[in-house]
C-alpha cells in the first residue's frame, strides 16, 4: 500500500508541480516514514512500473525518488546522506560516517521488469570510479536479480575500480535486522567488498560473477545464517513475481482497451505513438531556419 501512495504521489506531483519543488516535497514525505514504512519501499523502488510512461516527467521524477531512497536507506543506517543534484557527472548520493573517517558516493538503479536487454554502460560502474572523487567508496544498488547472473564486464570494472555492487535487497535485510553504525560498530566491511574479492580473484575469473561470493561475506559481517539469507532472498522473488503479474495485468488491460477502439481512434492511437507530427514538425523548423539563412 505504502508504494501505491507513493507511485500516486509520483504522478500527481508530475503533473501539478515543477520537478524540483515535486522532489522536494517527496523527499519530506519519504523521510518522514518510520522505519517499518519504510523498509517495504526498498525493494520495490528498483522496478519502475509499467503504467509510468517512457522517458516522461514521471519517469524522470521516479528516478529521482530512487534517488530519495538511496538516501534514506543510509540515513536510516545512522549516515549523513545527502541527496545530490548534479546529475551530469556525478554520483545521487554522497554519504559521511558519523562515527568513522570514511566517506562514500552511491548511485541507485531501478530498470523496468519488462526490459531484458541491458549493457554495462547501463550499471555505469566505471563512471562510480571517477564519482568517487576523494571519497572512499562507491556504490552501486541495483535490484540485485538485474544483476548479470553469470558474467559481465561490469565484474571485473568493479573490482578494477573498486565499486561495491549492492543491491536493494541487502538494503532491506540491513535495516530489518536494525544494523546501525555506531561508535563500536564499524559498517566499512561492507563498502570494501569489491576491493576484498579482488585480491583473491584471478584475472582470467575477473568477470566472473562474484555476488555468492560477496553473499558469504555479507552473511559473516552481519551474523547472518545461510539458511535466514536464504529465506530473505526467497520471499524478495515471491514479491518479484507478484510485481511482476501486477505489471504483466496492466498491460493486458491496455490490450483488452486497444481492442475496443473504432478504427479511426486506432489510427490516430499509432500516428501518436510513432511521433510521426513531432518528426514532421522537427523536418519543417529545419527547412526554414535553411531558408532563413
Amino acid at each position: 500500500m505504502i508504494f501505491s501512495t507513493l507511485k500516486k504521489q509520483i504522478k500527481e506531483k508530475a503533473a501539478n508541480c515543477d520537478f524540483n519543488t515535486a522532489s522536494k516535497e517527496l523527499q519530506s514525505y519519504i523521510f518522514s516514514l518510520d522505519t517499518e514504512n519504510f523498509i517495504p519501499l526498498i525493494t520495490q523502488i528498483g522496478s519502475i512500473p509499467e503504467d509510468i510512461p517512457h522517458d516522461s516527467t514521471e519517469e524522470k521524477l521516479y528516478t529521482k525518488v530512487s534517488d530519495i531512497i538511496l538516501a534514506k536507506c543510509f540515513f536510516e543506517l545512522n549516515f549523513k546522506s545527502v541527496v545530490l543534484h548534479e546529475r551530469a557527472n556525478s554520483a545521487d548520493v554522497l554519504v559521511e560516517s558519523k562515527y568513522h573517517n570514511y566517506s562514500l558516493v552511491a548511485d541507485a538503479k531501478a530498470f523496468r521488469l519488462s526490459r531484458t536487454a541491458k549493457n554495462q554502460k547501463d550499471f555505469k560502474v566505471e563512471s562510480m570510479v571517477h564519482w568517487r572523487g576523494d571519497n572512499e567508496y562507491s556504490v552501486l544498488c541495483c535490484p540485485y536479480f538485474q544483476y548479470p547472473q553469470t558474467s559481465s564486464q561490469i565484474y571485473g570494472s568493479a573490482l578494477n575500480g573498486n565499486v561495491l555492487l549492492f543491491s536493494w535487497e541487502y538494503f532491506n535485510i540491513l535495516l530489518t535486522n536494525n544494523i546501525r553504525e555506531t561508535e563500536t560498530n564499524n559498517l566499512e566491511n561492507l563498502w570494501k567488498q569489491s576491493k576484498q574479492i579482488s585480491t583473491v580473484t584471478s584475472v582470467c575469473n575477473r568477470n566472473k560473477c562474484f555476488l555468492n561470493t560477496q553473499n558469504n561475506a555479507l552473511m559473516n559481517i552481519l551474523n547472518i545464517s545461510k539458511d535466514d539469507f536464504d529465506n530473505y532472498f526467497f520471499k524478495f522473488k515471491k514479491d518479484i513475481i507478484k510485481r511482476g503479474n501486477d505489471e504483466i495485468s496492466y498491460w493486458e488491460n491496455v490490450i483488452n482497451d486497444i481492442n475496443s477502439y473504432s478504427r479511426k481512434q486506432a489510427i490516430d492511437e499509432l500516428i501518436s505513438a510513432l511521433k510521426l507530427k513531432q518528426k514532421i514538425n522537427s523536418i519543417n523548423k529545419y527547412i526554414k531556419c535553411l531558408e532563413d539563412i
